[in-house]
């Protein structure tokens, strides 16, 4: 089998193609919602309308993002199919498709190359319009290559949409017109944004337990509307845990159903997060420390402690801008060095920059270490300045 190379488009920041006919179908079928206006709604097309939600929200949390994105949990050649035709059903593309783009999204989560980041490209890009950006359309299955060896994933990822379309036409056989329009248009379209809210609402809204890096956070609305799903800040925490509800209050019927299907034999292995990670008291990872020093860096005023820095140097015990531009010559490090063995006002201590940290983040035993490379970076940065001039 021919695994496709990483597209250099997809790590592009440029989204001026957000609009294109693609994304036209998407748009009608919202538009099909209405046409309950003409076809009636009735009881048994409203149940089959919560029933298809229930069950492809699950298949979106058990199936596309804790299976095949995470690996969280594992599972028959047989269930891993059914989890597959389960997600699919949702149209949300496949599951290498999707599977991909997820890993894609936590290995540059809210960085510039994160696919779907409202810090970076808005909250309406991050909730749908990456989904129709033309550098968005191919599957890199280098990163999926676990599960593109396996024929029948494959055989859905080229017709991706089979899966809805049957189940389209069996809510058309059990409820008519009703079921079609009421139970399966009206359950997708709620599916669809439920789904999108994880990479915008909790990207933007509710709590950070932990330090990750990014912008994840806990929204227990979301938790709820998406069966566990809303925990996002516990899970970028500890990716690949099958149990998003790390305290006992975090309601996660996803996680309770696939316990229960791991009582049936039906799934094993089921990973959860260690004692460590539960108590807050695990280490950082080096990526985690550099990005969350990179925005505590990032929210002091660089350029105002470099002029007030300048400024300073005429006092006897401040370097010279001679000895910046003579340590630039030698290298952009030594002028950090300088800085930090002068005794400047303007320049802030490890003191200020562990309260601005206090505020901005959680609690973890790595917060020395966010600080002391946070104070580097600003060292850097100001003499960068300073040695410009």
């Amino acid at each position: 089998m021919t695994i496709a190379k990483t597209r250099p488009a997809e790590t592009s920041v440029d989204h001026e193609d957000i609009l294109y006919p693609e994304a036209a179908p998407f748009v009608l079928f919202h538009l099909a919602a209405f046409a309950a206006i003409w076809t009636g709604i009735t009881w048994q097309s409203l149940a089959i309308c919560a029933a298809l939600y229930i069950l492809r929200i699950f298949a979106i949390g058990a199936g596309y993002h804790r299976y095949f994105a995470h690996r969280a949990y594992s599972t028959s050649r047989a269930f891993q199919a059914v989890l597959a035709f389960l997600s699919q059903s949702t149209a949300q593309k496949s599951v290498l498709w999707w599977a991909a783009k997820h890993r894609h999204h936590h290995l540059h989560s809210d960085t510039e190359e994160d696919v779907h980041s409202p810090r970076h490209r808005g909250f309406l890009y991050a909730h749908l319009g990456w989904i129709f950006s033309t550098r968005h359309r191919e599957t890199d299955l280098t990163r999926i290559a676990d599960f593109a060896r396996f024929p029948e994933l494959m055989w859905l990822h080229k017709y991706e949409l089979v899966p809805a379309v049957i189940l389209a036409a069996v809510t058309f056989l059990i409820g008519g017109w009703p079921g079609l329009v009421v139970g399966f248009v009206w359950s997708t379209v709620l599916v669809y944004h439920a789904t999108f809210c994880i990479n915008s609402l909790a990207h933007v809204h509710g709590r950070k337990r932990y330090v990750t890096g990014d912008d994840s956070r806990n929204n227990w609305l979301l938790a709820i509307l998406t069966m566990g799903e809303g925990w996002h800040n516990n899970h970028h925490a500890y990716q690949s845990s099958v149990r998003q509800g790390f305290r006992w209050w975090e309601i996660d019927p996803t996680f309770y159903i696939l316990k229960a299907l791991s009582w049936c034999g039906l799934v094993w292995n089921l990973k959860t997060p260690p004692e460590a990670v539960l108590r807050n008291e695990q280490r950082l990872g080096t990526k985690i420390i550099e990005r969350a020093a990179t925005e505590l860096a990032a929210s002091f005023q660089i350029e105002r402690i470099a002029t007030a820095v300048r400024e300073a140097m005429a006092h006897a015990h401040a370097p010279t801008l001679a000895d910046l531009q003579d340590a630039r010559v030698a290298t952009q490090q030594r002028i950090a060095d300088l800085l930090a063995r002068a005794h400047i006002p303007a320049l802030p201590t490890r003191d200020d920059i562990r309260a601005r940290a206090a505020s901005m983040f959680a609690r973890t035993r790595s917060m020395e270490d966010i600080v002391e490379r946070a104070h580097r970076l600003i060292l850097e940065a100001v003499g960068k300045r300073l040695a410009a001039t």
